[in-house]
């Protein structure tokens, strides 16, 4: 089936995304003028924009996200190097190496450290809006179609190997802030998840993320 959105909904769509990443240029026309002759300082210049709020709550999100993807980097590259020739095996035997070194050094994460509650509430918006759209009926079937859910998540455990991974929509991901490669976006029953793929790691996730 196809699941492209229409034109006008993608348009609708992406002039979103826009507005959510991107601060606003226009200045406070309340503002006092610069003094004549004396520009005014780039410091001033920005306390004088707005700030959108739920662009710098997805600007959080992407800086946190980068903060842990610098600390796996850190632990991958202490670990032997897969090739292109290296077994099943050894992928998973590095795989799970990769896991219990980011497990001990992030042995406190909760939910919510990467996905704070001001990005989650973000998110479920964009979540809204793409599924309550004309296609949004058949992009969640499609969804729950592969999607059987686990009963208990946990930030920072691995993600079960006996449940596969649900396919993300292209019209939700255009959506959503773009990720590094070790990361991606997956729904797991009613929540989405940022798992680190590299080490099959639950790195934090949204409960409740479909809208109702």
């Amino acid at each position: 089936m196809d699941y492209r959105p229409q034109r006008s909904h993608r348009r609708v769509l992406t002039f979103i995304a826009a507005a959510l990443l991107s601060l606003p240029a226009c200045r406070d026309r309340s503002a006092p003028p610069a003094e004549q002759g004396k520009p005014a300082s780039a410091a001033s210049r920005q306390a004088d924009q707005p700030v959108n709020p739920d662009a710098k709550a997805l600007a959080g999100l992407v800086e946190r996200v980068n903060e842990y993807v610098a600390l796996h980097r850190k632990l991958e590259d202490s670990l032997p190097h897969l090739s292109k020739d290296s077994t099943p095996q050894q992928i998973d035997t590095h795989q799970r190496a990769l896991g219990k070194m980011i497990q001990d050094a992030r042995s406190g994460a909760k939910q919510g450290d990467l996905f704070t509650p001001e990005s989650q509430a973000v998110i479920k918006r964009l979540l809204a809006h793409v599924f309550g759209g004309p296609d949004g009926p058949a992009l969640k079937a499609s969804i729950m179609d592969e999607n059987p859910g686990i009963p208990t998540l946990k930030v920072n455990e691995r993600y079960p190997d006996t449940v596969p991974l649900s396919t993300i929509p292209p019209q939700v991901l255009e959506g959503l802030p773009n990720l590094p490669e070790e990361m991606e976006f997956r729904f797991v029953g009613n929540s989405l998840i940022l798992m680190d793929v590299h080490a099959h790691i639950i790195a934090d996730f949204i409960p409740n993320a479909f809208p109702q």
